[in-house]
């Protein structure tokens, strides 16, 4: 059922049958989750209005509500699915404004420095994050009846179990902004459980999974318009020690830049002057090498993010109508993977669906807040699985735990050396496909086949 559901979601089919269904919706936060919710809203509602405490820029460029854009961040192919579905000739576009796209050929996965086999099939863009935002926060402003106020949400206004406002304060000014229906994008610190527990509403359950990663990036100069390799991460397998460097990656973006990522768990804190980033860099893949060797741009870019977050509002007995939460307000996984902003977009699709469907408003979104779960778990089941593999975390460990990470761990080994398999994987890892496909008969036969043969003729692999 559930990889039914990720299927449908991540169809890259442009939404049909939208109606109006509302006349003013209001998304709280700008950034990528609520550009994207407000995008989806606009297809049903009269007006809607982001409520966005940052001056957003007319360029790309930072803003302090995200302190960590400074870094690498991966758009999935699950993501740019769906970026190209709401915005006609969004990838066009970017790779006019300079990002660049990495077929399978140009792109490399790596484990303990053995390079995988290339799946033929899935490509990456890549650029970096403020440019990426920039150009989702044109596209979306660029519609007649989206706009911004710079302001700050401090609480919800309820009536008879309904949203029917948001409370808003610019300065010395504060005012209600009406609302018919209210998207919280306001990331992993959203205040929406207290808002909710102030009005006598449930708080959803908060589950946190300590990660501990600390990363860096660092920019380059770029000698090649289209580099042999343009996208490569390399992983570390679980042992019994962290290593010093737990997960590298290298994109290339725009303005004839490398971007180079160095993350560490726990207490390893990789890459933090340029001469460590080089020579933590050495020891990887020789394309990180390569990269850091070139001119430096700017300062090495450090980052710290101690957990990972999720709320269960689909758990909720009682929950208002008219309101949902999305994006890092909802989930919020450990970045190395990349999932977050993919995630975001499945979420938007979730909710583009949802609203397609006719739904009675003044009933709480619960079939917006299943199929949004369907998503979420995908993401996070990924995530912490991966997470709690590390031996400096200790649980809490799902069921079943100990037989998906040995199965798991057979289609990841297969994935080194068999291009089918590790198609079948990426589409997971890229959030095409739902994790639950790797369990089907045909890949796990498939894993098992291409590891036995491996053990039989070791010299071939």
């Amino acid at each position: 059922m559930s990889a039914s559901v990720f299927a449908r979601l991540s169809t890259g089919e442009p939404p049909a049958r939208t109606e109006i269904v509302m006349d003013k919706a209001v998304v709280l936060g700008g950034s990528i989750a609520g550009l994207l919710a407000a995008r989806v809203l606009a297809d049903h509602a009269h007006t809607v209005v982001i409520v966005e405490r940052d001056e957003l820029p007319g360029v790309p460029g930072p803003r302090p509500g995200t302190p960590h854009d400074g870094q690498v961040h991966g758009l999935l192919p699950g993501g740019l699915v769906q970026l190209d579905r709401f915005f006609p000739g969004f990838s066009a576009e970017a790779l006019a404004e300079g990002a660049l796209f990495s077929p399978s050929e140009r792109t490399r996965q790596y484990i303990d420095g053995f390079a995988k086999v290339p799946d033929g099939r899935m490509g990456i863009l890549t650029c970096s994050r403020p440019l990426l935002e920039a150009l989702i926060r044109r596209r979306t402003l660029e519609l007649p009846n989206v706009k911004v106020i710079t302001a700050r949400a401090t609480d919800l206004v309820l009536w008879g179990g309904v949203v029917t406002g948001v409370r808003c304060a610019a300065g010395s000014e504060e005012w209600i902004e009406e609302a018919d229906f209210v998207a919280d994008a306001m990331g992993r610190a959203s205040k929406m459980s207290d808002w909710l527990s102030a009005h006598g509403w449930e708080s959803p359950r908060l589950r946190r999974l300590p990660i501990n990663v600390n990363y860096a990036t660092g920019f380059f100069r770029r000698a090649e318009a289209e580099p042999a390799i343009g996208t490569a991460i390399a992983y570390r397998s679980p042992s019994a020690e962290l290593p010093k460097v737990g997960v590298a990656a290298l994109v290339a973006i725009e303005d004839a830049q490398w971007m180079v990522l160095l993350a560490g768990f726990g207490d390893e804190r990789p890459g933090r002057t340029l001469e460590e980033m080089r020579v933590l860099s050495s020891g990887e893949p020789a394309v990180f090498g390569e990269a850091t060797a070139g001119e430096p741009v700017g300062d090495i870019v450090t980052f710290r993010l101690a957990d990972s977050r999720r709320r269960d509002y689909h758990g909720l007995k009682r929950y208002p109508a008219r309101l949902i939460s999305i994006g890092d307000a909802v989930a919020s996984f450990n970045p190395v993977y990349g999932q977050g902003m993919s995630s975001a977009a499945l979420q938007a699709s979730a909710l583009s669906e949802y609203l397609r469907g006719g739904p009675d408003l003044n009933q709480p979104a619960r079939a917006f807040l299943a199929t949004q779960r369907v998503v979420a778990d995908a993401a996070w089941k990924m995530s912490t699985a991966a997470d709690l593999a590390r031996p400096d975390i200790h649980g809490p460990y799902p069921r079943w735990f100990r037989l998906d990470q040995w199965l798991t761990g057979q289609v990841i080994a297969a994935s080194v050396t068999d291009a089918e398999t590790a198609a079948r994987f990426n589409a997971v890892t890229y959030m095409l496909r739902h994790p639950r496909t790797l369990r089907s008969p045909g890949t796990l036969l498939r894993a098992f086949r291409v590891n036995r043969r491996l053990r039989q003729s070791p010299q071939q692999a």
